[in-house]
C-alpha cells in the first residue's frame, strides 16, 4: 500500500508549479525542486512534508506577505485547470502558509480563508487565529454562519471544535463550551448536510468534556424533522457508545427486562495479528411487541501496561420482532494500523444491548508467525 505521504509526488509539484507560474511568472520551479528534495525528504511523513512544502514555497514568492497571499488565491483557477479538484489534500499546504506566517496579519489572513477555504478547508490553518484573536475569530465565525458558501459555514463550526482531530485542540472552548453555542445554533438547521454534519461533530467533541450540556441540547433539539434528529444522534454518538442512562431513553432505546443471549461462542478463541476474531449468539425477545435494539459489541485491547482499554462497535439498530430469535455471527479484524498498536496477550470481546453490557468472552491475541 502506497504511503499516504506520497501524496506529495513529482506529478503534484509539476502541476503545482504549472499552475504557480501561470499567476508568478518568477517562481523558480529548479530551486524549489532542488529545496524540497532534501537529504530529510524520504524520512518526513505528511505532515512534516506539508510544513517543508510551505517553508520552501515562501522562500520562492516575493518579500510580502499579502501579495504572497493573493498569489496563491489567484493560482487556484489555474490549479483546477491542472485538474486539481476542491479539497484535495494535497492542497492543505495553503492554509498552512497563512498560518505559519500570517498570524500577525489578522485582517489579510482571515479574508484570505473565506476564500481559500472554498478551494481546501482551513479548519486546521483557522486554529491559531482562534487562539490568539479568540474574541475577534469568535465574532468572525458568527458572521460565516449566513455565507452563501456552504464551505464557509463548515469553516465556522469545524474550526471551531474544541477536539478536532489531527489539529490543535482549543483550551477555551474545552472548558467553557457557551462560547461556541451561537455558531452552532445559527447552523444546527442548515440547508447543507455537510455543515449539519459539522455542528454534529462540534457537538460530540463538547461532550467529551460537558456530557450534560449536549444532553441538555439533545433533549432540546429532537422532534423538530428527521434532520435534527439524524444531526443529534450523530452529535451524542459518544455517548450512545458509553451507555449514558439519559441519551438512549431519547432515541427510543428502552430496558432489555425481555431480551437474552444465547450460544455466545468464539470461534476463534487464539486470534493471529493480521487475522480476525470471529464470534457468533443469538438475541432472543421474549416481549410480546417489537423492540427497537441497539446491538453492539466491545473489544477490551491490552494495552503496553497490561490493562485493557475497550472499544464499541455498533452491530445493528433496528427492531427486533416480537417473540423472536435473531443469530448473529461478527469478524474483527486485527490487523496491524497506525492508530492502533497492538499487543499480544489476554483480550475480551462483550456483547452490549441498548447500551448495557452483557456477557463477556476471554480471546488471546498472538503474533504474526
Amino acid at each position: 500500500m502506497e504511503p499516504f505521504k506520497n501524496i506529495y509526488n513529482q506529478s503534484f509539484f509539476e502541476r503545482f508549479i504549472s499552475g504557480l507560474q501561470k499567476v508568478y511568472p518568477m517562481f523558480l520551479s529548479s530551486r524549489f525542486l532542488e529545496a524540497i528534495y532534501d537529504q530529510e525528504w524520504e524520512g518526513r511523513e505528511l505532515k512534516q512534508r506539508m510544513r517543508h512544502i510551505t517553508l520552501c514555497l515562501n522562500q520562492e514568492l516575493t518579500n510580502d506577505y499579502a501579495t504572497n497571499v493573493e498569489i496563491l488565491l489567484q493560482s487556484i483557477p489555474y490549479l483546477k485547470e491542472e485538474g486539481f479538484k476542491s479539497n484535495n489534500l494535497e492542497f492543505i499546504i495553503y492554509p498552512d502558509f497563512l498560518e505559519v506566517f500570517g498570524l500577525a496579519h489578522y485582517q489579510v489572513s482571515v479574508a484570505a480563508m473565506e476564500t481559500l477555504t472554498q478551494f481546501v478547508s482551513c479548519e486546521f490553518g483557522i486554529r491559531p487565529f482562534i487562539l490568539r484573536y479568540e474574541r475577534d475569530m469568535l465574532h468572525q465565525m458568527y458572521r460565516w454562519t449566513f455565507h452563501e458558501s456552504e464551505e464557509v459555514r463548515r469553516l465556522a463550526s469545524e474550526g471551531s471544535r474544541s477536539r478536532l482531530p489531527w489539529a490543535m485542540a482549543i483550551p477555551a472552548f474545552k472548558e467553557d463550551p457557551i462560547k461556541v453555542l451561537p455558531i452552532l445554533e445559527a447552523l444546527k438547521d442548515d440547508n447543507s448536510e455537510y455543515v449539519r454534519r459539522s455542528v454534529a461533530n462540534n457537538l460530540n467533541d463538547i461532550s467529551k468534556d460537558h456530557p450534560e450540556k449536549v444532553k441538555e441540547i439533545a433533549a432540546e433539539w429532537l422532534g423538530v424533522n428527521e434532520n435534527r434528529v439524524k444531526l443529534v444522534k450523530h452529535a451524542c454518538r459518544t455517548l450512545l457508545k458509553a451507555g449514558d442512562k439519559d441519551i438512549m431513553p431519547l432515541f427510543g432505546f428502552g430496558a432489555i427486562d425481555q431480551l437474552h443471549i444465547h450460544d455466545f461462542e468464539l470461534h476463534t478463541p487464539v486470534v493471529q495479528i493480521g487475522q480476525s476474531l470471529e464470534f457468533g449468539f443469538e438475541v432472543e425477545n421474549t416481549s410480546i411487541s417489537d423492540e427497537l435494539l441497539r446491538v453492539e459489541y466491545g473489544v477490551y485491547y491490552q494495552k503496553a501496561n497490561g490493562s485493557l482499554s475497550r472499544k464499541v462497535f455498533k452491530i445493528s439498530e433496528k427492531k427486533y420482532g416480537a417473540k423472536s430469535r435473531t443469530s448473529v455471527t461478527r469478524k474483527q479484524p486485527f490487523k496491524v494500523i497506525t492508530t492502533r498498536k497492538l499487543h499480544v496477550g489476554e483480550h475480551q470481546v462483550s456483547l452490549i444491548i441498548n447500551g448495557v453490557e452483557l456477557e463477556k468472552r476471554v480471546f488471546e491475541l498472538v503474533g504474526q508467525i
